[in-house]
């Protein structure tokens, strides 16, 4: 991964209050992670960072669109995402970024990298299971849903049913329980 000075927030001159970044993410953030899921993607992140007198609270949300295959049919839909959290960077001895919510920085750092939270915020906010919305509505007409929908199991008859349930053999077994 590359580290770009777009994501590098300087927080030593900031007055103590609420500061608003906001930044636009495109593919190209996600190919310096070498994350390639995605085939485009139009996001907005909004970011407040809080400075306090001992601690800053950073404040993430975004929402805006990316481009992924769907999980049934391959093909390729624009999948709607939002998403939010909330990290607490404090000042300590050494860097310590164990906990998801809570940074540790040293005390002579002068600006937090906010690209690897970005990252993360975004890539788990997308589904596990990804179907295009035409699948959903029975819009969508592909080569892979007619073979899905030729391939599916049948309803059995219920003539057929009925003739597999009697069995007066059945009749006899259960008449055996009930005549204790």
């Amino acid at each position: 991964m590359k580290i770009t000075n777009e994501y590098l927030i300087p927080f030593i001159g900031l007055k103590i209050g609420k500061h608003q970044f906001d930044f636009k993410i495109s593919k190209k953030f996600f190919d310096d992670f070498s994350f390639d899921e995605f085939e485009s993607c139009d996001l907005a992140v909004n970011v407040v960072l809080e400075k306090k007198s001992t601690m800053l609270e950073i404040n993430f949300k975004h929402k805006g669109t990316v481009t992924v295959p769907c999980d049934l049919t391959g093909e390729l839909f624009d999948l709607p995402i939002k998403g939010k959290i909330k990290l607490v960077v404090q000042f300590g001895d050494e860097f310590n970024n164990d906990n998801d919510e809570l940074l540790v920085l040293p005390h002579g750092e002068h600006q937090v990298d906010l690209s690897q939270y970005i990252y993360e915020m975004i890539v788990l906010s997308v589904p596990h299971k990804r179907v295009h919305p035409g699948v959903k509505d029975g819009t969508l007409q592909t080569e892979a849903l007619k073979k899905l929908k030729e391939l599916q199991v049948k309803e059995i008859k219920e003539e057929e049913k009925k003739e597999e349930e009697i069995d007066p053999r059945w009749d006899k077994l259960k008449q055996l329980l009930t005549d204790k």
